[in-house]
């Protein structure tokens, strides 16, 4: 049941080494495209925010588009049941297809909607509802691509083709930072992005997210999907609960990981604006410069674990983020210093890259392939939802109470939480679940 289309790949040939490329290239950049439009809510909320909460103080008008942002995460169950259940079952590619296509569709809802001027208590609502489609949107967009990418792999090198699902995910934080960054710096003025410019990064992307369902229209299906297709079994919650363990496994690796992650890249330039006192125009360049050079780290990373294994990273990771998220982002809070604030920054990225760059090629080696997708977006979608989802909020909710500090500990006592998983977990590498059937592009 190998795809004719890709057969060739593994051997060289020029076609089907072309449309492998062409098939990574879409699923990459596809997954770029969605979290552009996921995250320029984040960055441009500090703009936005009076527009749809216009009574409140600047700390709660942050808190209620935090709190908006968080609704998004609430959806990605959703999403990660509905369309990881349809990528089991009807292909990888489709559900992806259909993933971006819904995230276009809340972009453009945000961009043309009224503001509480125009339509009172209808604004927010019709926030609320665009930003419901967009998590859905993400919830199933994660395990779809965290599957393709990892089976359409060569098996030597899964972890590095795999990290990439992070490279462009952070590829579309770093998109929505450069966007406010040239906004900011060169095109419009603070009246200006708070009146209307706010509402250019989201047609924006939504434009893009045009040009990544005609990229994702020419994407090859997976062999290892091909060959399970007919299984009867495949997306059900029957055969998921056959893996309760699998599913454990996820929550637990995952439960530290989000919570650092958004912590150090979403939250971070409130936190760089509201804590540490430095501007919004150097916030900005710090988070753009410090992305940048995470998302580069990220195939290093995963080309790490194809030698050394998948556990070893992660316990690094456990380690350094318990001994040292305290001591990090107290320094951060106490300096004024923007070059000691990047270089602070950059350290607590650098520490979470040994989670980022090889989560997902993890969740999906644990997982046979008619439950892959479901069995990684699901529980990862929850804990997402639960914990990274919330970083923000929780953050700025300690800050309100005058206790900021516990919020670097609640951070750390998540990571440590994820440190015993990492323990006691066997190493996927070793014991991967992608098998593919004769013919697929795996190296043998």
């Amino acid at each position: 049941m190998s795809s004719p289309a890709l057969s060739t790949a593994a051997s060289g040939a020029g076609p089907g080494r072309r449309r492998l490329l062409a098939s990574i290239f879409g699923g990459s950049v596809g997954n770029l495209i969605e979290w552009y439009d996921f995250y320029v809510y984040s960055f441009f909320s500090l703009y936005f925010a009076r527009a749809f909460f216009p009574g409140a103080s600047p700390t709660g008008q942050l808190l209620n588009t935090a709190g908006i942002f968080a609704l998004g995460f609430i959806m990605r169950p959703v999403g990660g049941w509905v369309m990881g259940a349809y990528a089991d079952r009807h292909g990888r590619r489709t559900a992806l297809l259909f993933s971006v296509m819904l995230m276009c569709c809340g972009s453009l809802v945000v961009g043309l909607c009224p503001t509480y001027a125009s339509v009172g208590a209808a604004a927010p609502l019709i926030l609320v509802l665009a930003r419901m489609v967009q998590g859905i949107s993400l919830g199933g967009e994660y395990g779809a691509s965290a599957t393709y990418l990892s089976e359409i792999a060569t098996a030597r090198h899964r972890g590095f083709y795999a990290s990439f699902q992070y490279v462009t995910l952070i590829g579309g934080q770093l998109l929505a930072s450069l966007t406010l960054l040239v906004l900011q710096r060169f095109l419009l003025s603070t009246a200006q992005l708070e009146a209307w410019g706010w509402r250019i990064p989201f047609l924006l992307g939504a434009a893009l997210a045009l040009a990544g369902v005609l990229l994702r229209r020419n994407m090859a299906e997976t062999d290892a999907f091909l060959h399970e297709r007919r299984r009867g079994a495949a997306g059900t919650w029957r055969e998921l609960v056959r893996h309760k363990r699998e599913v454990a496994i996820v929550v637990g690796l995952t439960l530290g990981g989000t919570l650092a992650f958004y912590a150090d890249t979403v939250y971070m330039p409130k936190f760089l604006v509201n804590s540490v006192g430095l501007s919004r125009q150097t916030a900005t360049l710090i988070s753009t410069l410090s992305l940048f050079l995470y998302m580069c780290l990220q195939p290093a990373v995963g080309a790490l674990s194809d030698v050394v294994g998948r556990r070893p990273v992660l316990i690094g990771f456990g380690v350094l983020g318990t001994l040292f998220t305290v001591p990090i982002l107290s320094a951060l809070a106490r300096t004024h210093d923007p070059v000691v604030a990047f270089l602070l920054v950059m350290g607590a990225l650098v520490i979470v890259s040994c989670y980022t760059a090889i989560n997902a090629v993890v969740k999906a080696e644990l997982f046979p392939a008619e439950i892959r997708a479901l069995g990684v977006a699901l529980p990862y979608a929850v804990t997402v939802s639960v914990f990274g989802g919330t970083a923000e909020y929780v953050g700025l909710w300690f800050r309100r109470l005058g206790h900021e500090p516990l919020f670097y500990w609640y951070i750390t006592g998540c990571i440590f939480i994820s440190l015993l998983v990492y323990t006691l977990m066997r190493d996927t590498r070793s014991t991967s679940q992608i098998d593919p059937a004769p013919g697929t592009l795996s190296e043998r």
